[in-house]
């Protein structure tokens, strides 16, 4: 079996483009097989045809709702569904479990949370599944990092980096030639949400480049995408 065939799969039901998207980043870096549905029609269809080891179901869909969404798979699979619900709403989430959820998050929900939350359930359900990522190495044009040891070297040169550094350039290297956004980078290396007034994202990121051109990288390989976030190359 490849470590691709292993991955656990699964699928985001949620309407916010830019909320699925986030989600769809996140648990990707954290080495997931990740499908996306953007409306309850289209999500059962998916859920229904396509075989997951957990479900992500936002509750407020429009046109079929989550309730309606989850009846309809309990009606005919077994697979694991986490909704998530509006912040404090106790009715929603006590409705999702009596009709068969597995667990609720509430919104806004913590990046390790949200990590934790899905790996017990895949270790109820899957045992066998491993869900973070098993890469220790990663590789890309004389640039290398090795996880186990939170060691960084460019052409055998080894630079110090801080843990929030590694994880950052390590999130980067998981994602060559795409552009991952500042909301995605908080929660995945800063595990909180962005704001425009936070400048420690820019900060963490100027001090990754200075020592990767110290080093002797390009300056281009790490780019700014403005109004966007970053990218590696």
């Amino acid at each position: 079996m490849s470590q691709e065939d292993s991955k656990a799969r699964i699928l985001i039901i949620e309407d916010d483009n830019k909320l699925n998207e986030q989600l769809r980043q996140l648990l990707v870096a954290a080495g997931f097989d990740i499908t996306q549905a953007f409306d309850g029609e289209q999500g059962l269809l998916r859920a229904l045809r396509e075989p997951f080891d957990l479900i992500l179901l936002d509750v407020a869909l429009p046109g079929r709702d989550g309730y309606s969404v989850l009846k309809s798979i309990r009606q005919n699979r077994q697979t694991p569904v986490m909704m998530l619900t509006a912040h404090g709403a106790e009715e929603e989430r006590i409705t999702g479990l009596r009709n068969g959820a597995d667990d609720y998050l509430s919104k806004p929900f913590n990046l390790t949370e949200l990590l934790l939350r899905i790996e017990a359930i895949l270790r109820r359900s899957l045992p066998q599944t491993k869900p973070e990522n098993v890469m220790s190495c990663l590789r890309r044009a004389g640039l290398e990092l090795d996880k186990s040891k939170q060691q960084v070297s460019f052409d055998g040169k080894t630079m110090t980096f801080t843990p929030i550094q590694f994880k950052l350039l390590w999130t980067l290297m998981q994602h060559p030639n795409q552009t991952l956004s500042k909301p995605a980078l908080y929660r995945m290396v800063l595990e909180r949400e962005f704001s425009p007034y936070d400048r420690s994202l820019d900060m963490h990121m100027s001090r990754v480049r200075r020592k990767l051109v110290a080093a002797g990288m390009a300056v281009d390989r790490l780019q700014t995408v403005h109004g966007s976030g970053y990218m590696l190359l």
